[in-house]
């Protein structure tokens, strides 16, 4: 039971391009957004379609991927865990942050394959 802790799986599409950085002990760091979305219908029968935004961490091999091959709008699929860290702004605020540190990852359709689909 324990590959069950902490594990998260996401269909969606980047709300961006990928941002990459390599970061000064040699490590590669990608970041991006992903929005997920549900379709339901409300007590009044209407469609409601509601969208959720992941932030999404990929490191290493992983971020070089993600940073060469992702554009926003494409749409993949990716598994990982939820990271809460917090860290202090240049206004001395503390910020709290939730994060998907994802761990494998399949793109699905590109942005120009969905503009041809529909």
């Amino acid at each position: 039971m324990n590959s069950l802790k902490n594990r998260v799986n996401l269909i969606g599409n980047l709300g961006q391009d990928p941002e990459t950085k390599n970061l000064e002990n040699g490590k590669k760091v990608t970041r991006f957004t992903l929005a997920t979305s549900d379709e339901y219908r409300n007590a009044e029968g209407q469609k409601v379609k509601e969208t959720t935004w992941h932030n999404i961490v990929a490191w290493n091999g992983l971020a070089d991927i993600a940073g060469r091959y992702l554009k926003k709008g494409a749409q993949i699929a990716v598994e990982g865990r939820i990271v809460y860290r917090n860290y202090e702004d240049k206004n001395g605020a503390t910020r709290y942050v939730t994060e998907v540190v994802i761990n494998e990852m399949l793109m699905l359709r590109s942005q120009k394959a969905q503009g041809r689909e529909e």
